[in-house]
């Protein structure tokens, strides 16, 4: 219990962090500051904070003082690089990041926060540098995955394909081999999920007294164009973007935590109230996200596709929109990208195989028993056709064509995701077709995918 005696400010500070009482934690910080101005750790927690709340402004001011505190500090210069990154500060996200790497040249995450950008183009001395880095092998696990995915996207920009995936190939496997994944395990998860939701689960979505303002939920795997489309209804006047919210996955793995392994099977037992309760905590956590104060607002967490059951009974007004995008080029985006944390079906291409099959079945049953409830949208559709995809987009939420969203890039908002610098650009078709260049090292993930390989 984090109010228990024993508890001192610091441990409570923690536990409401790691529960995402993020209110609560900012406060708790705030609460702790003047009586901490030799403690480096509140400082930093308070700016890590402000980052996960989505105020980037206020964490790359605080990240900026700490950095000013601990000028060799080259860890805390990668956080402020994230924090600039997310606030839009691109040239001095760059700078942060690049000093961090001549402060110390064998932090790959420093290099790989570089590649991550996705628009930046590292030079030749650059890329010798990692090299050499990668050779002597002393660097540490983490920093010798992150220099090999710096360096895949570095020679994948000079063309070098063969070699740009050679170092992917060996990023993602030193990676998989320190994680727990188990595929079956997830295929037996929706499996489970099928079984749970049926049409008889949701007969009674209706019945609640009060109705209560439903979110947007953005759902679909990472690098599926997410972002992209949250940023085109944040630039609607009535629609704020909160970001990937955490909130979802939290109740549904508390419950799975109180119940022994049972969820979503005992979700058959909750009532319309507990439904209710789920529903209100999700919106009282999710405040902090919001600052804008419009009626709607979007929740991008993609790995939320599998909860969609539990979201429709908690609000049965929900709109959900499943982003998808091919799945050859999705799943060798993922496969190219090294996430801080999480989706750990991403490093190995099996494994990505099968997890885009478990996808596309799970999404499949949500359109069995919730027809017309679930709007796709594919991305490359969107890419080709914009306008008409956006007005149709907007007509399934039930809101006004808005010609803002077209110039979805003006949106000024921090943007937290892979994707930051490039939904800050007019839509570009570079990347529909990037993955054929790689095409001939994918022999495993067309396998896997079978029929889905050509979607």
């Amino acid at each position: 219990m984090i109010d228990a005696p024993s508890a001192n400010p610091l441990q409570q500070l923690m536990a409401l962090w790691q529960q995402n009482r993020l209110a609560e934690a900012l406060a708790k910080v705030e609460e702790l500051l003047p009586g901490a101005p030799q403690q480096p750790v509140i400082h930093e927690l308070r700016a890590a904070i402000l980052a996960q709340c989505g105020r980037s402004d206020d964490a790359a001011a605080a990240y900026g003082q700490l950095v000013e505190k601990s000028p060799a500090d080259s860890r805390l210069r990668v956080r402020f690089g994230n924090a600039l990154r997310a606030a839009g500060q691109t040239r001095a996200c760059i700078e942060a990041y690049r000093h961090a790497a001549i402060l110390q040249p064998e932090l790959g995450e420093a290099w790989c926060s570089l590649a991550n950008l996705k628009t930046y183009r590292f030079t030749e001395t650059e890329i010798r540098q990692m090299q050499a880095q990668v050779e002597q092998h002393n660097v540490g696990r983490e920093s010798e995955v992150a220099f090999h995915f710096a360096l895949g996207r570095a020679l994948g920009d000079e063309n070098d394909y063969a070699q740009s995936f050679a170092h992917y190939r060996s990023g993602n496997a030193l990676w998989r081999s320190g994680l727990t994944y188990n595929s079956a395990a997830t295929s037996a998860f929706v499996g489970r999920c099928i079984d749970v939701f049926t049409p008889a689960f949701f007969h009674g979505d209706r019945a609640r007294g009060q109705e209560i303002a439903a979110p947007i939920f953005v759902v679909g795997l990472p690098r599926a164009g997410s972002t992209l489309v949250e940023q085109i209804l944040a630039a609607h006047p009535l629609v704020e973007g909160a970001g990937e919210l955490p909130e979802i996955m939290s109740i549904t793995a508390e419950i799975d935590r109180a119940t022994g392994g049972r969820y979503p099977e005992t979700l058959g037992s909750f009532s319309e109230t507990a439904f209710q309760r789920l529903a209100q905590r999700y919106l009282d956590r999710g405040q902090i996200y919001r600052r804008l104060g419009r009626p709607h607002f979007v929740d991008k967490m993609p790995n939320n596709f599998a909860h969609v059951g539990l979201i429709r009974r908690m609000f049965p007004d929900a709109k959900v929109i499943d982003v998808r995008r091919g799945a050859m080029a999705c799943c060798f985006a993922n496969f190219a990208h090294h996430f801080p944390r999480g989706q750990q079906f991403a490093y190995d291409l099996q494994e990505l195989a099968l997890y885009y099959a478990d996808y596309v079945r799970i999404m499949a049953h949500w359109d069995a028993v919730l027809p017309g409830k679930v709007y796709r949208l594919q991305y490359e559709r969107l890419i080709e056709n914009p306008e008409a995809e956006i007005r149709a987009l907007l007509a399934f939420l039930g809101l006004p064509f808005e010609p803002s969203c077209l110039r979805f890039f003006e949106a000024e908002r921090p943007v937290r995701s892979a994707s930051s610098e490039q939904v800050r650009r007019p839509i570009f078709r570079d990347s529909l077709e990037f993955w054929r260049h790689y095409e001939p090292w994918l022999g495993a993930l067309h396998e896997h995918l079978g029929d889905l390989a050509e979607s």
